[in-house]
């Protein structure tokens, strides 16, 4: 035990891809078009949202944190993937491991609790229109982002914490990024509490994700029910459905990453490439799905762009 601690290093091994001779070119220009592509859609956002004087709604204050969020979780994965595929290089320093792996997991627990959020703002809106205003005051905002962010920060920063501590007697990670799970291979003591508390720490935040969630979709589908207003109902249909459409895309990404780590037959490169879908699917698509069932969104997108256009 003594003898492997020595040889310990801050210098971590990363598994690489194994790719076919000349195909580590094309491969980086594909993933920089998806980076460059979700940073553009995901920025566009951001800047819509704090230009447009008509986006200054709650729903969209709220809604500011996703593209946010969705920047933070593809930008600590792919820049690093692509870096090592196009340099043939396969270390990272440790430090840097476990930061990665925090804002990767961040990231995860940030769009549960992001999407909770925005859910209960449609239910407030939905359900009690007459005192949406009184209700989702400025005051109210800052308390419903703050506890979306301190609560992901504290849980994550809780994981991590007991996982820094444990003795290192490994120098290699079994994958092309670094997570929770990967780090604590590098562990030679008992992880088992590890991996306990970090099954706690996401049954936890789906727990608390799904119930604001379902509740809040339920009062909203009742309110549909009882309302005799066609325009309402559309109205409801219209502000959830891209809520749901994401929710439902990161969870079934989620799932599908989950089991393929559990197929033998599954080759490793492939297992690596669905590791990595999670945090590249949901952050291109989640900006096109909001632009495309969100009219005010869409119809403000357009606007700036016939403006632009115009001004050219």
């Amino acid at each position: 035990m003594e003898n492997k601690s020595l040889n310990v290093s801050f210098n971590l091994t990363l598994d690489p891809f194994v790719l076919l001779p000349g195909g580590k070119y094309p491969i980086f220009f594909l993933g920089l078009l998806i980076f460059l592509f979700c940073l553009f859609c995901n920025l566009t956002m951001l800047v819509l949202i704090t230009v447009e004087r008509n986006l200054h709604q709650p729903m969209y204050f709220i809604l500011f944190s996703l593209p946010l969020n969705d920047l933070i979780g593809i930008s600590a994965l792919l820049p690093k993937v692509l870096s090592d595929i196009v340099t043939e290089s396969s270390t990272v320093y440790y430090p840097l491991c476990v930061l990665q792996g925090f804002l990767l997991h961040m990231y995860g627990g940030g769009v549960l609790f992001i999407l909770a959020a925005m859910a209960f703002d449609r239910y407030i809106a939905i359900c009690k229109p007459l005192r949406y205003n009184t209700i989702m005051t400025p005051y109210t905002l800052i308390i419903i982002i703050a506890l979306v962010w301190g609560l992901d920060f504290l849980l994550i920063i809780s994981l991590f914490s007991i996982q820094v501590r444990l003795p290192r007697c490994q120098n290699s990670i079994p994958n092309v990024f670094c997570d929770n799970s990967s780090l604590l291979k590098l562990s030679c003591a008992n992880t088992s509490i590890n991996n306990i508390f970090g099954l706690f720490i996401t049954a936890v935040m789906q727990f608390i994700s799904v119930s604001v969630q379902m509740y809040s979709y339920i009062q909203i589908l009742i309110a549909c029910v009882v309302s005799r207003r066609s325009e309402a109902k559309s109205k409801a249909i219209n502000t959830c459905i891209a809520q749901l459409v994401i929710f439902l895309m990161f969870e079934t990404v989620g799932t599908f990453t989950i089991l393929s780590y559990r197929f033998t037959n599954v080759s490793l490169n492939l297992q690596k490439i669905t590791g990595m879908l999670i945090f590249i699917i949901p952050p291109v698509l989640n900006p096109i799905v909001y632009c495309l069932k969100t009219k005010e969104i869409r119809n403000t997108l357009i606007k700036v762009f016939k403006q632009k256009v115009s001004i050219m």
